[in-house]
């Protein structure tokens, strides 16, 4: 165990290195700063000097080391819109990105489950047809697309619900079924793949055949067996939504950490960019290797073949 725990450590370290590197380089595709935050009358010296305070004048390999040395004591830098430090402007728009996550996330498992579990109980019936033809929906039509539609209907024809804006219950609908509408289709196959292996298993012919009803077998046996990947998968799932929340947020003018990054990024502010993309990458290494490791527990085979 302390081997295989020590190569996902080492694995989802690089990997978190090899996110800041990439995140400091693409930052810097978006333009000079320079150009935002002063006036286009700014003298030569008033322009070398706002760069030599933010320390944009250094070679860009020595401007990298500095941004991880001090990333790593929590020291993203100041915000040049929002003048605050970066990693507390992160922290504060952190919540509603949770929210939203777990929004999306409940959306997407209370679907994906009764659809998953009914496809494989009447495989090849009309649930099942269902089932895929929703899962194929899914994958088609992307977040923003999703968020479209149901602005257009739901907001504008029906005025049912708010455009916009943070606030009540009807204000997280939309955005919650926008984000969670795309995962539905993987955690279906995933509920559905599993409930046919288990309903195929000798402990479930054996309760049909003492006589136990079916619908005590399929949601009270079966599922909870076949709930097992799915749980193991939902740390994986609720990682990509805080970090794919960003087009969701920006639709739905959603106070999220995914918005305030797409602000920065127009905005040409380095450090929240840094700050922000770099924090849900974090996330998504630390929730990875939480599954490898609830995998390794739950089968240890796979500790033996690591």
């Amino acid at each position: 165990m302390p081997r295989f725990l020590l190569h996902r450590l080492l694995q989802g370290l690089v990997s978190i290195v090899g996110a800041s590197i990439v995140i400091f380089l693409i930052a810097r595709l978006s333009g000079d700063p320079i150009l935002i935050l002063l006036p286009n009358d700014a003298s030569p010296q008033l322009i070398a000097e706002t760069k030599r305070n933010l320390g944009l004048d250094l070679p860009l390999w020595h401007q990298y080391l500095i941004f991880a040395w001090n990333a790593l004591g929590g020291d993203f830098g100041r915000s040049y819109r929002w003048q605050m430090p970066a990693l507390q402007l992160i922290l504060d728009r952190l919540p509603a990105t949770i929210e939203l996550a777990i929004c999306g996330l409940v959306f997407s498992v209370a679907i994906a489950v009764p659809v998953g579990v009914l496809s494989a109980v009447r495989p090849g019936g009309w649930t099942d047809r269902f089932g895929r033809v929703f899962a194929m929906l899914g994958q088609a039509m992307p977040a923003f697309w999703v968020g479209l539609l149901l602005i257009l209907f739901f907001a504008v024809e029906l005025n049912w619900l708010p455009a916009f804006g943070y606030g009540g219950v009807s204000h997280i609908i939309m955005p919650a079924i926008a984000l969670g509408w795309y995962p539905v289709a993987a955690q279906t196959r995933i509920v559905r793949s599993a409930m046919r292996d288990v309903l195929d298993s000798d402990h479930i012919r054996l309760s049909r055949a003492l006589g136990t009803p079916e619908h005590w077998i399929v949601w009270k046996y079966a599922l909870r067996n076949a709930a097992v990947p799915l749980l193991t998968m939902l740390g994986v799932y609720f990682a990509a939504m805080l970090g794919g929340a960003f087009v969701v947020e920006t639709i739905f003018a959603w106070p999220g950490v995914g918005r305030t990054v797409v602000e920065a990024v127009f905005s040409r502010d380095f450090p929240v960019v840094q700050a922000g993309v770099l924090f849900t990458s974090i996330l998504f290494v630390l929730s990875n290797l939480l599954v490898d490791l609830a995998y390794g527990i739950v089968d240890p085979r796979i500790r033996a073949d690591r």
